[in-house]
């Protein structure tokens, strides 16, 4: 899929200082329940999603190996399969809920757009940061079915490395002793096949919306900063960004991009509500940042990508 842009034009952009700090006096308020009155992630909560979400990562913490990633990307950078605009893009989630979020249960433009105008309310200046917003969970798409349906546990999710050992940080943790990597010693140490401070770039992710839509992004020529590319893949990486895992592979680059992770994912987490976008309300103004970014992005959608293997489904 090609999504074509024109006339572009150039986002604001602030260089990330050591201050960064979320806006939340004067700025929009964190709450502290989620859309069905609990706790936001908490995956033990009994809100009719548990039994959803812990399928979800049974799945995807057996299924996600190091050769099954290599496999994902190698086919999905091919890119050349269908065209069309990003705004359309984004409407097609209206047909994606995200079955490994316990804290929402509406599709998922819904969620584009709830995150992007509460970054914009606090961020008037910084709209790099509204349009990453707008497009980091675009990748979802791998879900329906003219992109190939891929599984959701092949798509959603938190992240995590493969090639080195599962950290105990990630959700559900315990089915990763299901994985075939899990015992495998060039896989199960510390640091893997992966060198201290070699940078996340170099790291492989388990395969999902987040590496997809990087991808996009990066080999189609995006005027994104790095800071929003590094959004883009890593705002799922909750074992990183929350707490601290698999840090020892971060260079210099990432710690400065991490800055602004940590600013997007407030509002990536905390605007999950049943309160809806007026998305009419809203496109115009999307639609005038998207015509600033060259973004020429090949999508790839192939059906029978994930056929060829045999995967634990519950």
């Amino acid at each position: 899929m090609a999504i074509c842009m024109e006339n572009p034009g150039q986002l604001n952009v602030t260089q990330a200082k050591d201050d960064i700090q979320l806006v939340s006096n004067g700025g929009s308020a964190l709450p502290e329940k989620n859309a069905f009155g609990n706790s936001f992630r908490d995956y033990e909560a009994d809100c009719g999603r548990k039994d959803i979400v812990e399928k979800h990562y049974k799945s995807s913490h057996i299924n996600q190996t190091y050769d099954f990633v290599k496999r994902m990307r190698e086919e999905y950078k091919k890119l050349d399969k269908a065209e069309m605009g990003i705004w359309e893009c984004c409407e097609l989630l209206n047909d994606v809920v995200d079955d490994s979020d316990p804290d929402l249960d509406e599709p998922q433009i819904q969620h584009l757009l709830q995150s992007a105008e509460a970054i914009r309310k606090d961020y008037p200046d910084e709209d790099w940061l509204h349009l990453t917003a707008l497009i980091h969970d675009l990748g979802k798409i791998l879900v329906l079915p003219q992109f190939g349906s891929l599984p959701q546990w092949a798509v959603v999710g938190d992240t995590f490395p493969v090639g080195c050992a599962f950290d105990e940080s990630n959700v559900h943790h315990k089915y990763f002793k299901e994985n075939p990597d899990f015992n495998n010693p060039m896989y199960n140490t510390k640091n893997g096949v992966y060198s201290e401070g070699c940078g996340l770039d170099n790291v492989l992710m388990s395969w999902g919306h987040d590496d997809y839509m990087y991808m996009v992004a990066r080999e189609n020529g995006t005027t994104l900063p790095s800071a929003g590319m590094f959004i883009i893949r890593y705002h799922s990486f909750y074992p990183l960004h929350k707490y601290g895992a698999y840090s020892q592979f971060m260079n210099e680059e990432d710690k400065e991009n991490m800055k602004w992770l940590k600013v997007f994912n407030k509002y990536d987490l905390y605007s999950k509500s049943k309160v809806l976008v007026d998305v009419e309300e809203v496109k115009p103004y999307y639609e005038s940042l998207i015509a600033k970014v060259i973004f020429l992005a090949l999508f790839s959608f192939v059906s029978s990508v994930i056929s060829p293997y045999i995967f634990y489904v519950d």
